[in-house]
């Protein structure tokens, strides 16, 4: 008899705030996924729109097939809401995909992400490639990340795995639960990425693209090409907004310390250290991805701006 293993299921964890205007699109882009084994689940942060409402209608049709659970966010932020929702007692174990509610998934975005880690032992995190679109989904740019190389060093001042692509093995995910919601963090993916690198996990940034990243204001530092990313980018890392974002990440790895492995616990003491010098960042490997990028955290510790 012809034994083959079933899908694994994924749990779908999107986070909602007045998304009415794109949701059912993000809705209907799961519903043509080629990987139909996924179930969702929303943490809304006090929506006042019609999110609530086309949640609902999504479950009536197609609960019975995708069952769907929506918890109340604890609306401190966008970090926060998805944090809380990975922490949520009652969340299911296994392999779990992040969304954003207003983006389209093509429809090998779950399978790509199975086909790659299948074989998953250990904490694995999985990133995508993107293609930026406007309001009227008209392509006008790409995600950068291909070739990047994930190390803990590299976290510690840069995140290179979108939280829109993001998918997190099942020891990922027991991972996250371990370290709790940190507090103050800037960005959950950011957080993601640290935390499992310094645990000796797997980064994976695929060269696929797997979905359409709808770009606007709100989301203008999540594109990283454009002279207005650019220019907002570098505007943070020689003003306070950057030192503060690596404080808190700091701080926040600092209270998880033990799941960490001895270098990575080595290494985040050093950064923790004020101030970053230049010297530091050097012996410690600390770098950005590109010469230009670790350039210039390096001119910023030279100007005590870290």
């Amino acid at each position: 008899m012809n034994m083959t293993t079933p899908p694994p299921h994924i749990t779908i964890a999107l986070c909602t705030y007045n998304g009415a205007a794109h949701l059912r699109a993000q809705l209907d882009s799961y519903l043509a996924q080629d990987h139909t084994a996924w179930s969702l689940w929303v943490s809304d942060d006090g929506s006042t729109d019609d999110t609530r409402t086309i949640l609902q209608d999504f479950a009536q049709t197609h609960g019975a097939q995708h069952p769907l659970r929506v918890i109340d966010g604890p609306q401190q932020g966008v970090a926060a809401n998805y944090l809380s929702l990975l922490c949520h007692p009652e969340f299911p174990a296994g392999m779990t995909a992040l969304s954003d509610q207003d983006d389209i998934w093509h429809a090998h975005k779950l399978s790509r992400a199975v086909e790659v880690m299948q074989e998953a032992t250990q904490p694995w995190l999985y990133g995508a490639q993107s293609v930026h679109v406007d309001d009227t989904l008209t392509p006008i740019g790409a995600s950068s990340t291909t070739g990047a190389v994930p190390a803990f060093s590299n976290a510690l001042v840069q995140n290179i795995v979108s939280g829109h692509s993001a998918v997190l093995s099942a020891q990922t995910l027991a991972l996250v639960r371990r370290a709790g919601v940190p507090q103050g963090i800037p960005y959950h993916d950011w957080w993601l990425y640290l935390l499992v690198t310094g645990a000796g996990g797997h980064v994976v940034v695929d060269e696929a693209e797997t979905l359409l990243y709808r770009q606007h204001g709100d989301n203008l530092m999540g594109a990283h090409g454009g002279w207005r990313s650019t220019v907002a980018r570098l505007s943070q890392v020689f003003g306070t907004t950057y030192a503060g974002w690596l404080d808190a990440n700091t701080a926040a790895l600092s209270t998880c310390a033990g799941l960490l492995t001895p270098q990575a616990r080595e290494t985040l003491h050093s950064f923790a250290a004020r101030p970053r010098t230049l010297r530091m960042l050097r012996r410690a490997g600390i770098h950005r991805q590109g010469r230009m990028g670790t350039a210039c955290v390096h001119l910023a510790a030279l100007l005590r701006r870290l």
